[in-house]
């Protein structure tokens, strides 16, 4: 036998008509849909109810055994409805032996309870029912609300829309709107920048390390914090060098202000990989080797970086001639160090996996 399910997950029945569910056959669902359609004639599960019967009739019209059952839930949507439709369910199957079903919604939100049914007997498939008026009113509606609860797509969603207002609202009640729809603009693209390459969720992760850290005592978190302030500390330096050179060109200006700042930045990324290696050589009793391989790739891209900056320098006729021999250098040990480094990475990779057979050989 097959059963056509109709769904009101938030016992529009109970409240308004007064039916308690499961109803279950044809005249009872009849009765229970007109009773619902004196009592709120804009219900649309009164147009679901009455679809359901009209699905029965076309598969008993086929010469299919079928029967039409109406599970209600409680006002108050979420767990204590589903619960309350699932144990329905299976009253319903108690006494109708059913070895599949037909969902019939007026919406998406019933439809959230596709995996409580098919879980207890096979769904051959899903009708949904709309009022012409609102084709997708009701199903937008709830598929908006739904995703909205998910904390990250909030966080990403209304997040954007917040700034907007917010920005805006300081930067007219301060008299410089304009600075306020330029400040918005910078402030929304570091966002995307943000958002796009997750360094939101790195920057979260860390801090919870560091809050980690702080609380247990660990040496990472004073190097973390001294690491930080060298970044800090390049971008004052960088600003610095930045305004002693205005005589100059504006991408002069910018190779200045990324040059001096440089040696501050790679200087904070090896204090800040020395304190995640101490880290775990007290945790495991041994010094990473890891942070070999990160000393040298930092070290590699930092002189890759300072050649880079120079050819761009030379190219712009701002380098004298007599120092491409050291631009060549930055460049080549550069890319050595970093060739070097996944070498060596390989390298001790091909050691692990020989080292759990070399003492069977021997």
């Amino acid at each position: 036998m097959r059963l056509v399910v109709c769904v009101d997950r938030d016992d529009d029945l109970g409240r308004k008509a007064g039916v308690s569910g499961p109803v279950l056959g044809r005249a009872e669902a009849v009765d229970a849909a007109t009773r619902l359609a004196v009592a709120d004639p804009e219900d649309s599960d009164t147009n679901a109810i009455f679809a359901a019967v009209s699905l029965l009739d076309e598969l008993r019209g086929a010469g299919e055994d079928c029967e039409v059952c109406v599970l209600t839930g409680s006002p108050k949507v979420g767990v204590l409805s589903d619960r309350r439709v699932a144990d329905q369910f299976d009253r319903v199957l108690e006494r109708v032996r059913a070895t599949s079903a037909y969902l019939v919604s007026d919406g998406a939100e019933d439809e959230y309870l596709f995996p409580i049914l098919s879980s207890r007997v096979r769904i051959d498939g899903v009708r949904r029912v709309y009022v012409r008026q609102s084709a997708s009113l009701e199903s937008t509606y709830y598929t908006l609300v739904r995703a909205l609860k998910d904390p990250k797509l909030r966080a990403k969603t209304v997040l954007p829309f917040a700034l907007v207002l917010l920005v805006l609202g300081i930067s007219a009640a301060g008299g410089v709107l304009l600075w306020g729809v330029i400040g918005l603009a910078i402030l929304l693209g570091i966002y995307l920048i943000f958002w796009t390459f997750d360094i939101d969720e790195a920057i979260i992760d860390s801090l919870r390390s560091a809050s980690t850290d702080m609380r247990q005592g660990s040496a990472a978190f004073g190097f973390g914090l001294f690491s930080v302030a060298l970044v800090g500390v390049g971008f004052l330096e960088g600003y610095n060098s930045y305004l002693a050179n205005l005589a100059s060109g504006p991408l002069v200006r910018v190779l200045f202000f990324v040059e001096t700042g440089l040696v501050w930045w790679i200087t904070g990324a090896v204090a800040w990989e020395t304190g995640r290696a101490v880290r775990r050589m007290f945790s495991r009793g041994r010094f990473p080797r890891s942070f070999v391989i990160a000393t040298i790739s930092i070290l590699g891209v930092g002189l890759l970086s300072y050649g880079i900056l120079d050819l761009v320098r030379y190219l712009e006729s701002a380098l004298r001639p007599s120092s491409l021999v050291l631009l060549v250098a930055y460049l080549g040990i550069g890319f050595g160090l970093i060739l070097g480094a996944g070498g060596l990475q390989q390298y001790w990779k091909l050691l692990a996996r020989r080292a759990p057979a070399d003492p069977i050989g021997g």
